[in-house]
């Protein structure tokens, strides 16, 4: 009697604990998915904002454009205020040695000391320093510069890269200064090298507070590993976007007595960063995105290197009032990314600037076509039908590009034929959003990755790990082929209507198969034969009355033996079913509590 009443307490505090666990799990996901639809609120709020922004420092391009249509005008008046508002420093005449020459390196510096030519060792000895927040001296700024100069004039508009089996490629999106992100990449991913090369795929600076301590390992890491560290441009890279957007301030506010020979060095370099990478002649990498006129062909023939700012538009002067203006000033005053006739050419054509603008402008859009991208005020919307013309057109498979913060770092879309990829994370605050970066290679991963993905997409507790012999190829270290996943996936003939009424009839049913089964495999081996099979499915079909063709049961019986030796391992095959019905669960509750 006693032995009851205790029961009897026992089973209410237990379905009270259980009812106040399901309370709880009610209200903590009601409470995920508030929070998780105010992050994806503030994100687009804060994505509003900064496009916004962006779209009026654009729309200065207009007021240069008017103030370049009334150049001749402005000039005949103070010839003098135009030359310092224009006028081209020509940096390639400016001796090195007015720059580095003029600054001293004193005994009293206790931060890094670089050696020239670079070493591995150098970029070690700037992480270590630039993690205890010390300040890289003038001096060394100016020398990087200008070497990193030397060696960017040498390259290509479009570096073009391979990847093997042993040297897989990482790609990076925007940084914008924050150097946490830089170096936890670095911890997980390991440092640059001749077998971890990377892409980085530009906006390294503005509004991170760490911009030239990122620019400076980027930049110092490029020259020890030339062939292996990758630079893009992006559309923060731009003397005129960095007056906003913060860049131009940490400079001045780091070196107070140098600060403008770094900006005005700068300002160049930024000109002969390629605007894009090619990875095995497939994957097409650039920051922003691409448009209905996007040239390739074009674009890796332009002089690069006379894109100064998009804030500066072409605009045609004649050759002969450039020179009479500089017999009234003394110097050329030839507007940054204005064109003259003959040797006095300055800038891109309008077209080559518009085909440069929209690559590292542009954004992806699941409508279809091109139209203007009116959020940011230059570039375009790109949709699906845009991307795969462009793609086939050129022999590529995917698009790789930046430019957009995202949640989770990274998103896919037009199919999977573009793909973009933020690194900065909490770009916005705290918890905005994380950082991600991509690696590509050859299609080989370890055992441990492949079984990860496998379980995480498809959602199914499998052993993967031990179908792995079935499913895929391994290499003689134990790498994963992902693509022999999908080499035995097709169709052999047009599926029934039955086989499928089938596969439903055995979920409906898996728990009385399943005792079905247990008294069929006497030594719970957890195998049945092809026989015993066939025999469950007579009884099975008797009681419920189901008719399904023999033929059928047969072909699921032959499916279900991956290793064909006879046997079915059909507590693996109701696992599967298992999963489904929990996943099915566990939607049908959160559709109830939205």
């Amino acid at each position: 009697m006693g032995c009851g009443t205790s029961s009897s307490a026992k089973d209410r505090k237990s379905e009270r604990a259980l009812r106040a666990a399901l309370i709880i799990q009610n209200w903590y996901r009601g409470y995920s998915a508030r929070l998780k639809a105010r992050q994806r609120y503030a994100l687009t709020i804060f994505q509003s904002i900064e496009y916004a922004d962006e779209q009026g420092q654009l729309q200065l391009s207009n007021f240069f454009s008017f103030m370049f249509e009334n150049y001749t005008h402005v000039c005949e008046k103070d010839p003098e205020f135009v030359s310092r508002l224009f006028g081209n420093t020509h940096q390639d005449d400016k001796d090195r040695q007015d720059y580095v020459g003029l600054v001293d390196v004193p005994d009293s510096y206790n931060g890094p000391r670089l050696q020239f030519p670079l070493t591995f060792t150098d970029i070690d000895l700037l992480i270590e320093a630039f993690k205890q927040q010390q300040i890289l001296h003038a001096y060394y700024v100016l020398e990087v510069l200008f070497e990193t100069k030397k060696v960017l004039k040498q390259m290509p508009n479009f570096t073009h890269v391979k990847t093997s089996p042993s040297k897989q490629i990482t790609i990076c999106g925007d940084l914008h200064g924050k150097l946490d992100d830089l170096l936890l990449i670095f911890y997980k991913n390991g440092l640059p090298s001749g077998s971890n090369p990377y892409v980085f795929n530009g906006d390294f600076v503005d509004r991170g507070k760490n911009s030239v301590e990122i620019l400076m390992i980027l930049f110092v890491s490029f020259l020890v590993y030339p062939n292996d560290l990758h630079l893009n441009r992006g559309n923060h890279e731009d003397f005129m976007m960095n007056m906003r957007y913060g860049f131009t301030k940490e400079v001045l506010h780091k070196y107070k007595l140098h600060g403008r020979k770094i900006l005005q060095l700068l300002e160049d370099v930024y000109t002969w960063l390629p605007i894009g990478t090619i990875i095995d002649n497939e994957v097409l990498v650039i920051h922003g995105g691409i448009s209905e006129s996007t040239d390739l062909n074009l674009l890796h023939h332009m002089e690069r290197n006379k894109m100064k700012s998009v804030l500066m538009p072409p605009f045609p002067i004649d050759e002969d009032y450039a020179a009479d203006l500089k017999n009234k000033v003394g110097t050329t005053a030839v507007p940054r990314g204005v064109r003259t006739s003959g040797s006095l050419s300055e800038q891109l054509t309008k077209h080559e600037w518009e085909q440069v603008i929209d690559i590292l402008w542009s954004d992806p859009r699941g409508k279809r076509g091109c139209y203007p991208n009116t959020s940011r005020g230059g570039g375009c919307y790109f949709g699906p039908d845009i991307t795969s013309k462009i793609l086939n057109r050129y022999q590529l498979k995917m698009l790789v590009r930046s430019h957009e913060c995202k949640p989770e770092g990274y998103e896919i879309c037009h199919d999977g034929k573009v793909v973009t990829v933020f690194s900065a994370s909490n770009y916005y605050e705290e918890g905005s959003n994380r950082g991600a970066y991509i690696r590509l290679g050859s299609g080989k991963l370890s055992l441990g990755q492949w079984a990860f993905s496998m379980e995480n997409v498809l959602g199914l507790n499998l052993p993967w790990r031990s179908l792995s012999s079935h499913l895929v190829t391994t290499d003689k270290d134990g790498n994963v082929d992902y693509m022999s996943s999908f080499q035995d996936v097709h169709i052999q003939k047009p599926v029934k209507e039955a086989q499928s009424t089938l596969i439903e009839t055995l979920y409906r049913h898996r728990t009385d198969l399943q005792i079905i089964f247990n008294i069929i495999d006497s030594d719970h081996s957890g195998l049945i034969s092809m026989e015993e099979f066939r025999t469950m499915w007579k009884l099975f079909n008797s009681h419920y009355s189901v008719h399904i063709d023999d033929s059928q049961v047969d072909e699921l019986a032959e499916r279900m033996d991956l290793n064909k030796d006879g046997s079915i391992d059909f507590n693996e095959f109701l696992n599967a079913f298992y999963v489904v019905h929990k996943f099915d669960k566990l939607h049908k509750s959160d559709s109830t509590l939205a």
